[in-house]
């Protein structure tokens, strides 16, 4: 089983400013208009992501990765067998998919996403 990397999602404090910077950095491109409150990032090649303002529950501004994976459970299975832990357990995201996080053994969170079944 592959897991390429499916997209990555910025927390930020302030996203007005994030767009300002990666936009002038590296050209990504924003539309806060698909879905409240997050808003999509085209880097102009896959995979894209997201920006939103970060959570409170968010120690802080961060960026995540997701890798594409065939199921959320089969992984989370093989994370902790090698010693990794779940992070926030499997979320639907309606009539895209889920994602989970998991912490590897050394505390890095890493983002899982599985399509729609």
């Amino acid at each position: 089983m592959s897991a390429p990397l499916a997209h990555f999602e910025l927390m930020s404090e302030n996203p007005e400013k994030m767009q300002s910077f990666y936009g002038g950095v590296f050209g990504w491109q924003f539309d806060a208009n698909t879905m409240p409150g997050y808003t999509l990032v085209s880097t102009g090649a896959y995979p894209g992501g997201g920006l939103m303002k970060r959570p409170p529950q968010a120690p802080n501004s961060m960026m995540h990765v997701y890798f594409k994976v065939d199921s959320i459970d089969e992984t989370m299975r093989k994370v902790e067998q090698g010693g990794g832990t779940l992070a926030v357990p499997r979320t639907p995201i309606p009539g895209v998919g889920c994602y989970a996080f998991f912490k590897d053994p050394e505390g890095v969170i890493v983002g899982l996403f599985e399509g729609p079944r």
